[in-house]
């Protein structure tokens, strides 16, 4: 009862039951021997009472669960033991990942990479349970292809994915970013200074911010021609509004004892907004920088959708969806992926870097 009630016990019963229905169903005819003994080892080393667990026990699962994933993916098969063990590695992951979620933090290098882990883990334990299913499912390529052609045909295509990434995510989607963002701020400071712009721009701004893509896509394509610059102009569009409104809300966050006091100062407009309000308004600008980042992205994949020249993502992915190449259109989604990700993980090491003293930075 006390093993229940720790962090990832209700898992570790899962997991140990569901191994040994795998086990007494199929023995190692239809899981493989490999399979039983690693899933064996996972069973017994979380039995392991929490004073003695360490790094060497993280490792020593992780690395168990993931050989056992391995060695039974040969026998993928939709039989009643296979699922039983898909089910103890599934919870077996669960388990480690509650546990390491749990586990104090610790300083340094090791630290960030202890909050990388979990992530990683319940990611990689996801992209496992897709590829098994497809194997055993017998899933057709048409309808989902699994993460392993998915990863060959990205090696195959590396020459075709870099030119798309080149048009649509550093031409399109960083172009239009670098001009939306830069004129929401721009136009925020403007309509700080004047109550007029605050009635009127930002109530025209919302109506804009409220019109479909699929409806003004195609209008900036005629605009602005078939290539990067109406993917950008489409960008500034879709990430202008979110970034005003978040940069405006963020330089009317100082409460008016601050205000007074720069006041008392004798500090000019430009003094109080440098010394001050911008500070303040950081949280609320990166707030704004990282929706904007996603909002980029997506808007320049679905404005080639109506219109670009014979690469970039969007076009990539219309043209192999008619072709029935599912492979290399989840090739460029996780592409898209990646790049969109990284660039939000950028702006965020930015904005811990800027806000380190804001209390949504404590204890990260």
């Amino acid at each position: 009862m006390t093993r229940l009630q720790e962090t990832g016990g209700v898992q570790w019963a899962g997991m140990a039951l569901a191994f040994l229905l795998a086990v007494g169903l199929g023995g190692t005819g239809d899981l493989g021997l490999a399979t039983v003994l690693l899933l064996l080892a996972v069973v017994v080393l979380g039995l392991l009472p929490p004073a003695r667990r360490a790094w060497a026990w993280a490792l020593a699962i992780a690395g168990a669960l993931a050989w056992a994933g391995q060695a039974l993916l040969p026998f993928a098969a939709s039989s009643l033991p296979v699922w039983g063990a898909v089910v103890a590695i599934w919870l077996g992951a669960w388990m480690l990942v509650a546990q390491l979620a749990e586990a104090p933090r610790a300083s340094g290098l090791l630290g960030r990479f202890q909050a990388l882990l979990a992530p990683l883990i319940f990611g990689a334990t996801l992209l496992w349970l897709w590829e098994v299913t497809v194997r055993a499912l017998d899933v057709p390529r048409v309808i989902l292809p699994a993460p392993s052609s998915i990863w060959e045909r990205i090696l195959r295509s590396t020459d075709v994915l870099w030119v798309d990434f080149v048009q649509t995510f550093v031409k399109g989607a960083l172009s239009g970013y670098a001009i939306g963002v830069g004129a929401a701020l721009v136009f925020a400071l403007l309509v700080d200074r004047s109550d007029f712009l605050r009635r009127g721009l930002l109530p025209v701004g919302n109506f804009l911010a409220a019109l479909p893509i699929i409806g003004t896509a195609p209008i900036f394509v005629m605009w602005f021609g078939f290539d990067w610059q109406s993917k950008a102009a489409v960008v500034v569009a879709m990430v202008f509004f979110p970034m005003l409104v978040n940069t405006v809300q963020g330089l009317a966050a100082t409460d008016a004892m601050q205000r007074d006091l720069m006041r008392t100062y004798n500090a000019s407009w430009g003094q109080a907004l440098l010394r001050l309000r911008l500070p303040a308004a950081m949280p609320f600008i990166f707030n704004g920088l990282k929706i904007s980042s996603t909002l980029a992205l997506i808007g320049a994949i679905v404005a080639e959708f109506f219109g670009s020249p014979t690469r970039g993502m969007g076009f990539r992915i219309s043209t192999e969806v008619g072709r029935l190449q599912l492979d290399m259109v989840w090739a460029e989604i996780a592409v898209a992926a990646l790049a969109g990700s990284l660039f939000y993980g950028v702006i965020a090491l930015a904005e811990r870097g800027v806000t380190f003293w804001h209390p949504s930075q404590r204890g990260r």
